[in-house]
């Protein structure tokens, strides 16, 4: 399963990479177009730009998968020592001695 990931993460990256590759040309981006004259511009190459709002998109994903991890590590090392702690050691079977002797048979009478 770890060449399958390995393979997707290196399938991604190429992908990403000559998409930045081919589209690195200014384009203009736009920040708060409240009216013609009052809004933000900036001239940005295509890769920064997609590249900022992957990440942007990915980063709220990212936070809760770590929390959501974070939250059952604790939950499962809460439960390992509860089962610790409430788990009885088991009896040892050591061997008991009779303190009484075993009975003798008695002697068969002679024909």
């Amino acid at each position: 399963m770890q060449i399958v990931r390995t393979v997707l993460w290196i399938a991604i990256t190429a992908i990403l990479v000559a998409f930045i590759a081919m589209n690195w040309t200014k384009v203009p981006v736009n920040f708060w177009p409240l009216d013609d004259a009052n809004y933000v511009h900036f001239e940005w190459p295509v890769g920064v730009v997609a590249l900022v709002f992957f990440g942007l998109g990915m980063a709220p994903v990212w936070l809760y998968l770590r929390a959501m991890r974070w939250r059952l590590q604790r939950r499962i090392a809460s439960l390992e020592n509860s089962l610790r702690a409430n788990s009885v050691p088991s009896a040892v079977a050591s061997p008991t001695t009779v303190e009484t002797p075993l009975s003798t048979p008695e002697p068969s009478p002679e024909p």
